[in-house]
């Protein structure tokens, strides 16, 4: 077995001497000696198998091993195949995005419409149960519809049974209260009656008190005024605005068609009383699926299966030529992200002290921020690309405001001593992560600007720090080979992975928190599974033994991809740990790579002073 001497291109960290065996020690817990061994011994599976695996390649012809860089299997192979069965279009300059003003998310209809189709949902499905439990859950608007429905009905009845008495009561309720046309309409009716039946004193009397003062709602021009006529006429027929009377009835029936009318909203019953079509909430989802897909940068060439709607849709495509190059940068770039979610910018920062932006499209620099007055070493953005926060060489954190044209630095954060090497938002965005070589991992709130956890335990610089999904843990690695994970409210560590054989120098979590992914000096990046804290696979094939940092990260559909000193991008398939693409271009070290889904691109920094953006190119053979 060789001894590895690793250097590091700035820093002049001690050596651990006994430091481990003395914090062992101290912690006194016999589980904890035990699961790091077990983390030994599975690392050390993996390095024989890999020594196996490369054993091998060696005996194979050389014919053989150089007829391809990448992997030659069949899993290989069809992945490549997979990922070829798409064509290019580009992004749609022009489209309407899905924001907030489509409709109101609280408008109470709205809300209605959706429970509406998660309850035809369920019950197409046969949940019942469930069905009855949403039903409970929003019984209380349901019921003030029912109520509502009842006061309805009764209302009907009573006009055609012709109470008058308690129609007028009902008619002062909220139901319809505000319908005045309707008001007068009830009143007419009853006003015709008394003269049907030649209760002359009764008409006059509520003619003078009840329809004077509704008089301007008539609904024909001497309507009220027939009405006084017909006080001294022989029959309702002559007066010219009721010559198609038809009786009591007739006219009950009619009145009741006129509340149906005005009332159908608020009669609906618990159903809504409206048409959902078949499977409405299956045809909106395929919808926006559709939609996903029209407007993505690359289009399938058959018809694609979508396993998940926790995701937005984004084609399975490895990268295979050079979009742009980015230039501009007079130092290595250290780091590059794409911005926000969405990703129509990138930022980069180097060595030359700035941090830049572009833009994914066009490749132009769309602006130079300066300030810092060392390297950054890191960049994390928000989820909308509103703020950018930088780590750098001269132990401080950068807030940025990218909202206007001009970026402005809004905070600058203090507190680490000596180069800070890592920073990362919150999911919620109102805290930052750090770490630097002064071997602590601090908790910034990003609202007051100041530290309000500081979590001790490396023994060496750390290199870099994450939160889990859930932001509920930080996870940390460090230049003394170990990886730890922090529980953010009680500050304490509870676990440490310790089977890396050189500095780790990044750790990235899939999104759904199941995998952790480490790159070490070792030459290696692990996927671990993090429930078990049990490691699955070792990606090999790149070099990582000697520069600050060379990092690894998740990209869609089950990639790995990461930089190598060897100045090649590689791409893993996380099942299996092989390598399906290699990606050359850059004539320095790749410390790092960032995968955007939506734009469908992979951005890739190196030491040669500039960032690559990488997409797949359907005119160019993907090797099969």
């Amino acid at each position: 077995m060789c001894l590895l001497l690793i250097f590091s291109d700035i820093d002049d960290d001690h050596t651990l001497n006994n430091n481990n065996n003395n914090k062992k020690k101290k912690r006194g817990l016999w589980q904890d000696n035990m699961d790091e061994n077990i983390n030994k011994i599975e690392a050390l599976k993996l390095d024989n198998d890999q020594s196996a695996e490369q054993q091998e390649e060696l005996n194979a012809p050389s014919s053989m091993r150089n007829r391809s860089s990448v992997s030659q299997s069949e899993i290989a192979k069809r992945r490549r195949s997979m990922a070829a069965l798409n064509r290019h279009i580009g992004m749609q300059t022009s489209h309407i995005q899905p924001t907030e003003d489509i409709f109101n998310a609280n408008d109470p209809r709205i809300k209605e419409d959706v429970i509406a189709m998660i309850m035809q949902y369920l019950q197409d499905e046969g949940y019942h149960a469930s069905q009855s439990v949403l039903y409970d859950e929003t019984n209380v608007k349901w019921k003030e519809r029912e109520e509502k429905t009842i006061e309805v009905k009764r209302l009907r009845k009573l006009i055609l049974d012709g109470d008058w008495q308690e129609v007028e009561k009902l008619c002062t309720k909220p139901l319809v209260k505000n319908h005045r046309a309707f008001l007068y309409s009830v009143y007419k009716q009853q006003y015709l009656e008394y003269l049907e039946k030649r209760e002359i004193q009764k008409a006059f009397t509520f003619l003078n008190k009840r329809l004077k003062p509704l008089e301007y709602l008539q609904t024909k021009p001497n309507e009220f005024k027939d009405m006084c006529y017909l006080l001294t006429a022989k029959s309702i027929h002559e007066a010219p605005s009721f010559k198609n009377w038809e009786g009591i009835m007739a006219g009950r029936e009619s009145l009741v068609d006129q509340l149906q009318n005005i009332l159908d909203f608020e009669t609906a019953d618990r159903t809504g009383n409206r048409y959902i079509p078949q499977d409405r909430l299956l045809a909106l989802l395929r919808q926006a699926v559709a939609y996903q897909i029209e407007f993505s940068r690359y289009h399938p060439k058959i018809a694609p299966t979508v396993n998940t709607l926790l995701d937005d849709y984004s084609s399975f495509v490895i990268p295979n030529a050079i979009s742009a190059t980015l230039v501009g940068h007079q130092g290595n770039v250290k780091c590059v992200e794409f911005i926000g979610e969405e990703g129509k910018k990138i930022a980069s920062g180097s060595s030359d002290n700035t941090l830049r932006l572009w833009d994914t499209e066009s490749a132009q620099c769309l602006d130079i921020l300066e300030g810092h007055r060392s390297r950054i070493w890191d960049i994390s953005s928000t989820a909308q690309g509103e703020f950018i926060a930088t780590a750098s060489g001269d132990s401080t954190v950068k807030i940025w405001n990218c909202k206007s044209a001009k970026a402005t630095c809004t905070t600058t954060l203090h507190g680490h001593d000596g180069d800070v090497y890592s920073v990362k938002y919150h999911p919620n965005e109102n805290y930052l992560v750090t770490g630097g070589y002064d071997k602590a991992v601090k908790l910034f709130d990003v609202n007051i600007g100041s530290i309000v956890k500081t979590f001790p335990g490396h023994q060496l610089a750390v290199t870099k720090t994450i939160f889990n999904p859930l932001g509920n843990l930080v996870i940390s690695c460090s230049k003394d080979n170990t990886i730890k994970f922090w529980d953010i409210a009680s500050g304490l560590c509870i676990r440490t992975i310790s089977s890396h054989l050189g500095e780790v120098t990044s750790v990235e979590m899939n999104s759904s928190g199941t995998l952790l992914l480490s790159s070490s000096k070792d030459n290696s990046n692990r996927l671990w599974d993090v429930r078990m804290v049990r490691p699955i696979r070792k990606l090999k094939g790149h070099q990582n033994t000697s520069k600050n940092f060379v990092r690894a990260s998740f990209a869609d559909n089950n990639l790995i991809v990461g930089g190598s000193e060897d100045g090649i991008v590689y791409i893993w398939d996380q099942d299996t740990g092989e390598v399906l693409q290699k990606l050359r271009g850059h004539t320095g070290v790749v410390y790092e790579t960032a995968w955007n889904a939506k734009q469908g691109m992979l951005a890739s920094c190196s030491d040669d002073q500039t960032v690559k953006v990488w997409w797949y190119d359907d005119a160019v053979p993907l090797e099969i």
